[in-house]
């Protein structure tokens, strides 16, 4: 029997999964990918299951899947701060869920562990982008400005990791990077001590340099869209430099669409950090959009869309 963790690619799935097993080791087998391919939990087979546990993937967009483990006897344990659709009353779910847009994956399962491995919460959650959470979370750990910078940098750069449409575009596959995270107990260890992070410090800081350089596309009092272009820099760049324009301007609605080589968009949103809601709404209205309130996305956005998004983009913030 074979037990499955699950989970998203990004920051906040690898810091809400490494949290779990510091203070609940098991011995499982990994199923993950880049921070967009969330239907993941339909890799999980039907038999030979242990158990399951579901970190920070769209219960919504893995219905069919969670169904059909549930009603094979397997027993699934699930944290996500994402919209989830309809949840199944079932005894073989174990929920844990909060779309609050203030809340991530890595302060759910900090909130199960009563702060036990609260540094790689607050790690997550500066990778989410969530700021305030992450410095609030961050006050009983007593740390100095400085390892608080050190920490938000962690996070940001494991999130930056996480982008791209397939393995190839990121310097790390996510369960690669899950297992060097492993052996860290506290974050400050793995910065010192794993060559991992200035990969991802030096990468981050190349592709981000290339972002900042771009002009608006469109550009009012309450909103700013960028065009990326075909690019591994700019896939990898694209949703870390939409949280990065969101601190720069928290009044502002912020949309970055990196044209794909198959043509159409990759689309990354976030909603204005002084009212974060509605960008999973935007994003939903279209076929392959989801995320949360304060940051959502579309995996393919066609070109012929692109007018219907702006005037929706610019209506959600209006």
């Amino acid at each position: 029997m074979i037990y499955y963790d699950v989970f998203n690619g990004d920051a906040d799935g690898l810091c809400a999964l490494h949290q779990l097993r510091l203070i609940e080791p098991r011995d499982s087998q990994l199923i993950t990918g880049p921070k967009r391919e969330i239907d993941l939990l339909g890799r999980v087979p039907l038999d030979g299951v242990a158990g399951v546990t579901v970190l920070d993937i769209s219960m919504e967009k893995n219905a069919a899947a969670l169904e059909r483990l549930l009603e094979s006897g397997v027993q699934v344990s699930y944290f996500d701060h994402h919209f989830p659709g309809e949840i199944p009353n079932h005894p073989g779910l174990q929920a844990h869920l909060d779309t609050r847009p203030d809340v991530c994956t890595s302060l759910l399962v900090d909130a199960y562990l009563e702060g036990r491995a609260r540094a790689w919460a607050v790690v997550g959650a500066f990778g989410d982008n969530l700021d305030h959470s992450a410095r609030r979370a961050a006050e009983s750990l007593n740390l100095d400005p400085s390892t608080l910078d050190d920490l938000r940098e962690l996070g940001i750069c494991l999130n930056y990791n996480g982008y791209g449409p397939s393995i190839e575009d990121l310097h790390f596959a996510p369960d690669d990077l899950y297992r060097r995270l492993q052996p860290y107990a506290d974050p400050r260890d793995f910065i010192a001590g794993d060559a991992a992070c200035a990969r991802l410090r030096d990468g981050y800081a190349d592709d981000m340099a290339r972002a900042r350089a771009l002009v608006a596309e469109y550009d009012d009092a309450r909103h700013r869209l960028f065009i990326l272009p075909a690019e591994p820099w700019a896939r990898r760049a694209s949703g870390v430099y939409a949280n990065e324009l969101a601190q720069q301007a928290p009044e502002k609605a912020h949309a970055i669409l990196t044209c794909l080589s198959t043509g159409g968009f990759l689309v990354s949103v976030r909603a204005p950090l002084s009212r974060l809601e509605g960008a999973d709404t935007l994003c939903r209205q279209f076929a392959t959009g989801g995320g949360r309130k304060g940051a959502a996305g579309i995996n393919q956005l066609p070109e012929a869309d692109y007018d219907r998004f702006l005037d929706a983009f610019r209506a959600a913030w209006a």
